[in-house]
């Protein structure tokens, strides 16, 4: 029987969403699962029944997980194809640019699959780990439960970039090609979008709180870019969730969230008095800042500062003010 896959709101790096690979379904559910572990660790919420998260000496994580993690519902026995997506992504690696520095790492390293006792061990490097952490160019907020009912990894990698977009969005199809890792498969523009963006977008029509429409942009006569209207449906969306969104966004003056209260400590190192020194100030930029966006941000410029804690107090005292001005 698969673990029950408790929906919630997961949050993934912008820098992981468009990130350049072609990952199967079953390498996508890993990655969703490792994505939920890590922000379950940042938040101090308990880890399901049979998933453990160890940090070496070298700051790797061993990670181990239940087999049915990665599987769709109790009629998936696809065990083959999780094994064949451990050896996958152990052959593959993410190609990271942020306009500063280019690198490739590898996915995962050593990874195990015991037959007897149902369960699959991988090591993760540090820099995939802050990869997946790293708020600086933003984030996405998608729902666990669809994103892992998808049949397509092609609707996977639009319903992460539409998930919670209100604006469109602007592709060169030869982007979105590179993105999805099918530059080589298809080199008319024309038959990506009948076999990649049609079939895509009608999955997530069917499915998602979340889909879009398109309109091709053309040079001269050739198809060039898509510009992506996001298409939000209520209908699809978990009522439990929004809901909860909902009660968070109507408390923000009143609770410190315990995503952002967790990334002070853990990766700021901030201790617990010193945010109850400055929880109004933290509360404010909350309210009125993406304080996530704003802390990721800080955090790389603190480094060279010879306090690099008050340098982020001092920094975000400053963008309130600006904010309030404007």
């Amino acid at each position: 029987m698969a673990i029950k896959i408790t929906n919630k709101d997961v949050i993934q790096s912008y820098l992981m969403t468009v990130s350049k690979y072609n990952f199967s379904v079953y390498e996508k559910r890993i990655l969703y699962r490792l994505v939920e572990a890590m922000q379950c660790e940042i938040e101090g919420k308990k880890l399901y029944p049979g998933l453990r998260i160890e940090k070496t000496l070298y700051d790797d994580r061993v990670v181990l997980m239940p087999i049915s993690a990665f599987l769709a519902n109790d009629d998936d026995e696809n065990y083959t194809r999780v094994k064949k997506a451990l050896l996958d992504l152990r052959n593959k690696s993410f190609e990271f640019d942020d306009g500063q520095v280019w690198k490739v790492i590898g996915i995962i390293e050593k990874p195990q699959f015991n037959y007897k006792r149902g369960w699959v061990r991988f090591e993760i490097q540090p820099e995939v780990y802050n990869a997946v952490l790293n708020f600086s160019k933003g984030f996405r907020k998608y729902e666990l439960k669809t994103a892992m009912e998808f049949t397509s990894q092609y609707s996977m990698r639009f319903y992460e970039l539409m998930s919670g977009q209100e604006r469109p969005l602007i592709y060169s199809i030869e982007d979105l090609k590179i993105m999805f890792g099918v530059q080589d498969k298809y080199k008319r523009n024309p038959d990506f979008i009948k076999w990649i963006v049609k079939p895509a977008k009608e999955e997530l029509d069917a499915k998602s709180p979340y889909s879009f429409e398109y309109k091709v942009l053309k040079d001269g006569r050739s198809f060039h870019s898509l510009k992506l209207y996001p298409k939000y449906q209520p209908e699809h969306r978990d009522e439990e969730l929004e809901k909860h969104e909902l009660q968070k966004q109507v408390s923000l003056g009143w609770d410190l969230d315990r995503l952002i209260r967790n990334y002070l400590k853990q990766e700021l190192l901030f201790t617990d008095q010193e945010i109850r020194n400055n929880i109004d100030l933290f509360r404010d930029a909350q309210k009125k800042l993406d304080l996530m966006l704003e802390l990721s941000t800080l955090k790389g410029k603190s480094r060279d500062k010879k306090n690099p804690k008050g340098y982020i107090i001092n920094a975000l005292k400053g963008k309130v003010k600006d904010k309030e001005e404007l």
